[in-house]
């Protein structure tokens, strides 16, 4: 499969470029930063919230499927988050329309549900009604949105992979919970693109973690089978004083006044 991934220059890109080159893929990257000294992927650097350069990549590259991981990483106003998230996802949805390109893997983000409280028995599924913590979390969430009318209107298979916290170990009590490790995030990615027809699907993109708030059954359904499981750290992360704060929703510390904030940016 050649594959188109946005953001290859980010942490997440990164392991997921390395992963899906070493399943046999053919990757394209497009990042804003250039490629780094050395790299000999086809590489193009645009904002994908330019539709017309995305749309350069496409008529200059065959395809088989998008892997869209670039995106602001932190809060933003409303505009702005919507332009990083939203927008840039319709740009290469109508760039694959154009070029017959049938399968779109997208970064969402647990966020996207940040405001529901822990639950006390039992995980949140992918059921859940999506309750944003943040313009970040809307942001995720009207993406999705934009992947749903896709997948309807010209029969697109989209997923949507609502990461918890990536990274190589997990580093507080709450991602003991959220941790998604790099090998179980190519395996994610790697279902994600592979799956039978999957249409419009959302899956929670954490490892096997025994403390886990998401229920994995949506990804296993897709054939997502994570090995990694955070409480093989558990020994190495101290309680702090910010637990039961950051444990009180699933979107933790994003949920708290801390991010509160206008949506929109005034000049004073």
């Amino acid at each position: 499969m050649r594959v188109l991934v946005t953001g290859a220059g980010g942490a997440i890109g990164r392991a997921v470029t390395a992963g899906l080159l070493a399943n046999g893929h053919e990757v394209v990257a497009l990042d804003r930063l250039p490629p780094p000294p050395g790299s000999a992927l086809a590489w193009h650097t645009a904002d994908c919230a330019d539709a017309d350069a995305v749309a350069e990549v496409f008529a200059s590259e065959p395809l088989d499927a998008v892997v869209h991981l670039a995106g602001h990483p932190g809060e933003l106003s409303l505009p702005d988050s919507l332009t990083s998230h939203t927008l840039t996802t319709a740009a290469l949805l109508d760039a694959m329309v154009e070029h017959d390109v049938r399968r779109f893997v997208y970064a969402g983000s647990n966020h996207a549900v940040g405001r529901t409280p822990r639950p006390a028995e039992g995980d949140l599924s992918v059921e859940h009604r999506p309750r944003p913590d943040t313009f970040y979390g809307v942001a995720k969430v009207a993406a999705e949105a934009v992947m749903s009318l896709y997948a309807d209107r010209y029969g697109i298979d989209a997923v949507s992979c609502r990461i918890g916290s990536f990274g190589p170990a997990p580093a507080s009590m709450r991602q003991l919970a959220t941790w998604l490790s790099p090998a179980d995030c190519v395996r994610m990615i790697e279902a994600a693109l592979t799956t039978p027809a999957p249409g419009y699907a959302v899956l929670y993109g954490i490892s096997a973690n025994t403390r886990a708030w998401w229920d994995l059954e949506a990804g296993r359904a897709l054939g997502y089978d994570p090995q990694d499981d955070a409480e093989a750290y558990a020994g190495d992360i101290q309680p702090g004083s910010e637990d039961s704060v950051e444990a009180s929703t699933v979107g933790g510390p994003f949920a708290t006044e801390a991010f509160f904030r206008p949506a929109l940016d005034r000049s004073s």
